[in-house]
């Protein structure tokens, strides 16, 4: 189904050889060739772009949702931002709902809606669109690249480079300054033969990641799909595949365009935005994955990572073991025994019972995986039992075409519930399960801290990923876990119409258009971000939080759903920080900062640091940084949220340690809000002491290592800590504190 190849190859007449067996001229320039080239150069201020040298990225366009946008304008705001130099799209397909904490999502919007006036934004309402969705129909286009401060931020089908990271990054663009990162490995995706019925992009996407996650693949790396397979999807089918990247964890992606892109553009009313996209024959890649379509078939991702893959037709035959080796795996990662965390006990006389079924937001909304789902749903009932069904267009345009081509109805006959567009289903704001139920959704993710999972409070929900189809006709089942290769059904695809006037008649649109004299709405739980101390000449950490998991989700970090409503408010978001993996965080943090505090107001260090330092032996001259520190074997994975990073920062944070870090885009946020992104092979311990002198010197001389010294309760013992490559800018943003502090200077 998939083949990985980890070396470099060369396209060559529409096939790839392996560079060992190629005897190309210039191929020293053969990266040139690439799709993923032609865009990052065209893109790039800083000359021409280079494989292994830096990149200063500007963008077409950017977008953000109601979680981050208040942050990102709050902080570009304070680093002296004047009128926004591109189009800027605000969202509000996140906190949508006014659930919790009174006023505040709404509250929320209004300073979006301000902004945009302000400034000279686009300002889309709630319910209108996902952030997604909107950003295909309205903006991606070929050559283009888009920046969004959300992690599936992927428009590659379209021709679009596009990229998801922390919200520091897009405040960057506000200020026009660029993007900075190091030229990118581009790793070829073959696409090959024809898909059969039933299967959906949900499948080849999963079929990927269960190939390529847990190696590290891709890795910050472009994939750039070619094929002949490409040319038999639609274009919102490759939409569907696109978005999911996210979840290899790649950089970014793209895909060769073609008449079915120029169609899609052409009824959105850009056509102009169409150009082909293709390699150039003798194109060089860093490596290559092949997808036979062909044997691609139902998949199924069980708790708690899209990378957990199975072929659905194996669960469906072989449950229990299948089911019992899930269970195991998933209270390692919960790490609570008094959760009951279960699967096999949704088995019945050999069938999977299924508590509710969900497509909603980018990845399950869109037209083509609803009307795949009418088709199978058509003139059947999902039941009146415990079985659940909802369904989210993506964007009012697609549910406006679903209604007038008269397929709405077949939802609402079966006994299920169409809903209006909203990401919470992705991230655990809407359909909530019940405790230890299992839903089956053609959405993002299944993090075991998303859908209302709380594991702190012994609440667990389990989430799997699942194409549209097969929810379908799981729905039709009454709830019974089924293949949609199980199933007749005719397949009828009513042409879309995409109606342009529902936008123009209700999304402002102010770019170029902002009244600085207009003033920003503030609701009473907007704040301004807190005064962040600079990098002293010393650093001495505190072990706030040590987390041995394999890998540490941004949502352990900072969790989602009911926290959302506090995004706009540094300080009280702040105390849901690690709540549901490490309880004792915030507190433990609160108190390192506290002792910072008073080692500034003393002019002296407290007690237990004084006798940290005897205790090594050491004598540091300068000044001295106290901060808390977590350690995370590989923290990050998932969403490109900052306040992963900012929620430590403002409780005193000063560094992570980790063994890797499971994306760029976290570990941006770490640098930009003044963090250390520390690796390091000692596996640190909750109360370590960690000294680090002549930091800031070394910092600002470009050291890779540095030495530190850990003391443990009686004992001391030196330990290598190492921080791979900063640009000059990097280091400076950390020695002023944060991204704030070094524009204000």
């Amino acid at each position: 189904m998939v083949k990985l190849t980890d070396c470099g190859v060369f396209y060559i007449n529409g096939e790839f050889v392996p560079e060992t067996e190629t005897f190309l001229e210039n191929r020293a320039d053969a990266y040139k060739r690439t799709i993923a080239y032609g865009i990052l150069n065209a893109h790039n201020t800083a000359g021409a772009a280079e494989k292994g040298k830096g990149l200063k990225l500007k963008f077409d366009a950017m977008a953000s949702h109601d979680i981050t946008y208040v942050g990102i304008i709050q902080t570009a705001k304070a680093s002296g931002l004047k009128q926004f130099p591109m189009p800027y799209v605000l969202t509000n397909c996140h906190n949508s709902l006014c659930a919790v904490g009174g006023t505040i999502n709404e509250d929320d919007h209004m300073f979006g809606l301000s902004a945009a006036k302000k400034y000279g934004g686009i300002y889309v309402p709630a319910h209108m669109a996902v952030i997604h969705t909107y950003m295909r129909e309205c903006f991606a286009g070929c050559g283009k690249m888009i920046l969004g401060s959300d992690s599936h931020t992927r428009y590659g089908a379209l021709g679009t480079l596009a990229i998801g990271e922390g919200g520091p990054e897009l405040a960057k663009q506000l200020l026009n300054r660029t993007y900075d990162t190091t030229y990118p490995d581009v790793v070829a995706v073959e696409l090959k033969g024809r898909l059969r019925k039933g299967v959906g992009p949900q499948d080849v996407a999963l079929a990927l990641i269960g190939a390529v996650f847990k190696s590290g693949f891709v890795k910050n790396k472009i994939l750039e799909f070619v094929g002949e397979g490409i040319d038999v999807l639609s274009a919102e089918f490759r939409n569907g595949i696109d978005v999911m990247t996210t979840e290899t964890a790649c950089l970014s992606s793209v895909w060769k365009t073609d008449r079915k892109v120029q169609h899609y553009l052409e009824i959105h009313g850009r056509g102009g935005d169409y150009k082909e996209l293709a390699p150039e024959n003798g194109a060089y890649y860093d490596g290559l994955i092949e997808i036979d379509l062909n044997a691609v078939e139902p998949m199924i991702a069980l708790p708690f990572h899209p990378s957990n893959v199975y072929k659905l037709a194996d669960v469906l035959k072989n449950p229990y073991d299948i089911f019992r080796a899930v269970e195991a795996e998933g209270k390692k990662i919960i790490g609570n025994p008094k959760i009951n965390f279960n699967l096999t006990d949704k088995i019945e006389r050999g069938f999977v019972k299924v508590s509710q079924g969900i497509i909603a937001g980018c990845a399950g909304g869109i037209y083509d995986n609803i009307i795949a789902a009418e088709n199978i749903l058509r003139g059947y009932s999902i039941g009146n039992g415990e079985f659940t069904m909802s369904v989210y267009p993506s964007s009012v345009p697609v549910y406006n075409a679903l209604m007038k081509n008269g397929l709405l109805s077949t939802f609402v006959e079966a006994g299920a519930i169409v809903k209006t567009a909203f990401c919470g289903p992705c991230f655990g704001a809407g359909d909530v399960p019940a405790n230890n139920g299992f839903s089956i959704r053609h959405t993002t993710r299944n993090f075991e801290n998303r859908e209302g999972s709380k594991p702190g409070d012994n609440q667990i929900a389990s989430v799997a990923l699942m194409d549209a189809r097969s929810i379908a006709a799981t729905a039709r089942n009454g709830g019974i876990l089924t293949s949609a290769l199980e199933v007749e059904f005719e397949e009828n695809k009513p042409r879309y119409f995409f109606d342009g006037g529902i936008y123009a008649r209700r999304v402002f649109d102010g770019y170029k258009n902002g009244d600085a004299s207009l003033p920003l709405f503030y609701g009473p739980n907007i704040a301004d971000w807190p005064e962040i101390a600079v990098l002293a000449d010393n650093l001495i950490l505190k072990v706030a939080a040590a987390i041995n998991d394999p890998v540490t989700t941004t949502d352990e970090l900072i969790p989602s759903g009911e926290t959302s409503s506090y995004r706009s408010n540094p300080m009280r978001l702040a105390e849901f920080t690690l709540s549901r993996k490490c309880p004792d965080y915030v507190s433990n943090a609160k108190k390192t900062a506290q002792d910072a505090e008073a080692a500034v107001k003393n002019k002296k260090l407290p007690d237990e640091y004084k006798k940290a330092l005897a205790k090594a032996g050491l004598k540091l001259y300068g000044n001295v940084s106290i901060g808390s520190a977590v350690y995370a074997k590989k923290p990050g994975d998932g969403s490109a949220r900052e306040q992963a990073a900012s929620c430590q920062r403002v409780l005193g944070g000063a560094a992570n340690i980790a063994k890797e870090y499971a994306t760029k885009r976290y570990r941006s946020n770490l640098i930009n809000w003044g963090m250390l992104p520390f690796i390091s092979d000692t596996a640190f311990e909750k109360n370590d002491i960690i000294i680090v002198p002549d930091v800031k010197k070394l910092l600002k001389d470009g050291a890779r290592e540095y030495e530190a010294c850990v003391v443990r309760g009686t004992e001391s013992f030196p330990a290598s800590l190492w921080l791979d490559p900063l640009t000059d800018a990097e280091r400076e943003i950390i020695v002023k504190g944060c991204l704030i502090n070094y524009y204000k200077e």
